[in-house]
């Protein structure tokens, strides 16, 4: 999430009075960035990852794990007495949402294929973190009351939202007005006063709490409803909406912290020109929900099992502030929200539309601009901000076709929803602060990155155009996290060493439903997708396949189609990636892609279905989909053995089994701090 910014940041009530002005002024500072960088052109194919850890609190004694949110100063520790050090290893830690989470990047983007260097700075980042944790429990005297801090790269922490989920004394001894949760109190959010108002003003827009009901997994014993959910008397109206938006055999979240509080992996690159850029994001729409699939890892949500695997529509229903009638739906509460425009302004409400999806979803429209491209292919119903595509298309600075203005315009059918007092009036030839207020909370699966003013085509000292993939789970090892992200870097090099070849495009409303088959349980090994029959410039024809299928059985597929002919392209292979294995030099990168062949053709696990057989064989498991203290601490404690390779209970051979395994154990990556 990078640095934040000082300031005064305004409550919904007050900063939506500028919403026009600074969709206005963003698009004009957008308007500058391609006036300077339209015609930027062969810069190297960069690329970095993005890894979210949680920071946890281990009680041995009490056999219980809470998320930490007492030890967030570790970022003022890394940005400022270990900054030195974190630069001479190339890392960076950043603030995310979660008080307890920290974001890792490499310092320095990686330069073109860099072997098993992205798993050795991913080592690097964990134990740096891992050190400076230590150093803090042994401070603080909590290794003699056998507790223990761990980063943990979890997707989602199962019982967020449950008793003694948290590492502070008392939490509910005061109101939580930022979420009015009844489940998260206000201590899971960053402390910088950016995320607290964030989240109260998308509550106060929505004119409703966030509402995610997440299909509850139905075994023997499990309650017909969630039966956390009460009436509390601390908020009206937000009290009384929980029994009336929790539905029979789901579980329900109301916070944007089950969704902002997951974690994932992210992976963007920089393409040599802008249309090689859209070609990238065109081409990896698709990718999208199959890479979501393949590393399916949330299958647990407040203490329950649910039936599904994934975290990504938890965090679309977290940040979804459209009212009542943008939704389309009734309000919960029609007493108190009669028109159903939520906390919309009087003038906002006279040219407000139906708006189908969150802001945080599937990509939802092609940027086009290259000879396979086909208009048809948007055929989902996207809103547009007619006025500002009019601007885009019609202006002396740098008129954009058609295509590429109506993405920018759906985007700013949002309202800006963090504004601060200071950033209101910005330089647009220099800034691009409004611009990025809309475009960085539009989050979709892919996201297109313009540069900044300063990106002139003589000036390689700041990045270029970039795409950045973003519906990856993170995994529990470095191990695995280096692996989907090697695997996505070599598509996106095969994609631009051979762009004249490959026509990767399918119905928007097909990726449309591969996203929502993507969150069933066992995506991976038993349901279909929609995947092209050809990549030939002419067709766009699909049909239904396996995950199994898409990765290995088709000419088409991921293995055959991208992999083997790039490794071939770099020397790496005659034939295909199985070759791997006999080469010294790249042995590791055949484990890397050994592992996405075996949990995509089913013979090892994803992490998602690993955890739900590990809590469904747990002996406190009453199979009545409840995740107990005990189940929670002995899953953590496995997940912590994985993540240090360590097999003595045979964790890892049932995630890995016993190649995998055997490989990781004699041929660990380390380094000295």
């Amino acid at each position: 999430m990078g640095l934040l910014a000082a300031g005064t940041p305004l409550p919904w009530t007050e900063s939506r009075k500028y919403n026009n002005h600074i969709r206005k002024q963003g698009i004009e500072q957008l308007l500058y960035v391609f006036q300077a960088a339209a015609k930027r052109d062969n810069d190297p194919l960069l690329w970095g990852d993005e890894i979210e850890y949680m920071m946890l609190e281990v009680d041995h004694n009490n056999k219980n794990v809470m998320l930490d949110v007492t030890h967030d100063f570790i970022l003022d520790r890394f940005a400022e007495v270990d900054y030195p050090l974190c630069v001479a290893n190339d890392v960076l830690y950043h603030p995310e949402y979660g008080r307890f989470m920290l974001e890792a990047t490499p310092a320095s983007p990686y330069d073109g294929y860099v072997d098993e260097y992205v798993e050795f700075n991913m080592k690097k980042r964990r134990d740096l973190a891992k050190f400076r944790l230590n150093q803090f429990a042994e401070e603080e005297g909590l290794l003699l009351q056998r507790k223990n801090l761990v980063p943990i790269s979890l997707t989602t922490f199962p019982r967020m939202g449950r008793s003694d989920f948290l590492n502070i004394e008392n939490p509910w001894d005061h109101k939580n007005s930022a979420s009015r949760s009844l489940y998260l109190p206000d201590e899971v959010i960053n402390r910088h006063v950016r995320f607290p108002t964030l989240t109260a003003n998308i509550r106060i827009r929505r004119g409703e709490k966030v509402c995610m009901n997440i299909p509850m997994f139905k075994d023997q014993f499990t309650p017909e409803t969630d039966d956390t959910v009460y009436e509390r008397d601390w908020f009206v109206p937000e009290d009384k909406e929980s029994l009336k938006a929790t539905k029979p055999g789901f579980i329900y979240l109301d916070a944007m912290g089950f969704g902002m509080g997951s974690s994932c992996l992210q992976v963007t690159f920089q393409a040599p020109n802008i249309n090689l850029a859209r070609y990238v994001y065109d081409s990896l729409v698709n990718f999208a929900p199959i890479m979501l699939a393949a590393s399916a890892a949330a299958p647990a949500f407040k203490g329950w099992l649910a039936d599904q695997d994934v975290r990504w529509n938890v965090i679309s229903g977290a940040v979804d502030c459209r009212t009542p009638w943008e939704r389309n739906t009734e309000p919960i509460l029609p007493k108190y929200n009669k028109d159903g425009m939520g906390g919309l302004s009087e003038d906002a409400k006279k040219s407000v539309q139906r708006i189908p999806k969150s802001r945080y979803s599937t990509v939802d429209l092609y940027l086009g601009g290259n000879e396979f491209f086909n208009r048809t292919l948007n055929d989902t119903d996207v809103p547009i901000n007619e006025k500002v595509l009019k601007t885009l298309l019609e202006n002396d600075k740098a008129p954009l076709d058609y295509d590429l203005a109506k993405h920018f315009a759906h985007l700013y059918i949002r309202d800006p929803i963090s504004v601060f007092e200071e950033s209101i009036d910005q330089d647009n030839k220099t800034s691009t602060n409004h611009f990025e207020n809309l475009q960085s909370t539009n989050w979709q699966t892919l996201r297109f990155k313009p540069p900044t003013q300063e990106a002139v085509p003589s000036n390689k000292r700041v990045p270029g155009w970039r795409v950045e993939f973003r519906p990856l789970e993170v995994q529990l090892t470095d191990f695995e996290n280096a692996a989907y992200s090697t695997m996505l870097y070599l598509i996106v090099e095969y994609l631009l060493t051979f762009p004249d070849r490959i026509n990767a495009y399918i119905p928007m409303s097909q990726v449309w439903d591969n996203m929502h088959t993507a969150h069933h349980t066992d995506a991976i090994l038993n349901e279909h997708f929609y995947w092209k029959n050809s990549f030939e410039s002419s067709d766009f024809n699909t049909s239904m396949h396996s995950i199994n299928e898409i990765f290995h059985s088709m000419e088409n597929g991921i293995f055959n189609k991208f992999i083997n002919p790039i490794l071939r392209h770099k020397g790496f292979v005659s034939k295909d990636w199985k070759e791997l294995k006999n080469s010294s030099k790249h042995l590791r990168t055949y484990y890397y892609l050994k592992l996405i062949s075996d949990r995509t053709s089913g013979k090892i696990p994803s992490i998602a279905k690993y955890i739900r057989n590990f809590i469904m064989n747990h002996k406190d498991y009453r199979h009545d989909s409840r995740v107990s203290k005990s189940i929670n601490y002995d899953l953590i404690m496995a997940c912590e053995r994985i993540t240090n390779l360590d097999n003595s209970n045979n964790d890892m051979t049932d995630l890995f089994g016993d190649d995998i395994t055997n490989y990781l154990i004699h041929s660990k990556l380390s380094f000295e701090k």
